[in-house]
């Protein structure tokens, strides 16, 4: 499957593809909102508001995966998200990015290496995957990479739409 034709559910409902963001450089994050890395929200809302005119977007997916930190129902992550952290990126339904009932987009995301060479599970919350313009998976920055870390900065910088 092309990733433009991966399936996705918006956080308030609607059906849509990755294809919906085609030629636009794309950040997808596993994210939660009772994580000791929850305040990343901030950086990421950030990051987004600084790039967003260029054709970047930042997609995050709710994961329940690890030790159940994002317990809340959709409407109650959209909620959090909002009121706590300004968040105006787009919100997706949970997913499973491991194991059985991977999210398909997942699937594809995880044979990627991170800068030390792993591919393979997602090991937690706030994992980032940058997509260029053209579809191709070019960074992966593990949980502890913030969102102004200057690797992940120069990354977006790098291969934000022409």
């Amino acid at each position: 499957m092309a990733m433009g034709e991966v399936q996705l559910r918006t956080i308030d409902g609607r059906d849509t593809t990755l294809g919906e963001f085609l030629g636009k450089e794309l950040l997808v994050v596993n994210v939660a909102s009772k994580c000791g890395f929850t305040p990343q929200y901030e950086g990421l809302q950030k990051l987004y508001d600084a790039y967003r005119d260029r054709g970047f977007e930042i997609l995050g997916f709710p994961c329940n995966q690890f030790l159940f930190q994002e317990p809340k129902s959709e409407t109650e992550i959209a909620e959090f998200c909002s009121l706590t952290y300004g968040v105006s990126f787009p919100m997706f339904s949970k997913v499973k990015v491991n194991g059985r009932g991977q999210h398909p987009l997942y699937a594809e995301l995880t044979r990627h290496k991170d800068a030390g060479g792993k591919a393979g599970r997602v090991r937690w919350n706030f994992e980032k995957f940058l997509i260029a313009p053209d579809g191709d998976v070019v960074g992966r920055f593990r949980t502890r990479t913030t969102p102004d870390d200057p690797a992940l900065v120069k990354a977006i910088e790098d291969n934000l739409p022409r």
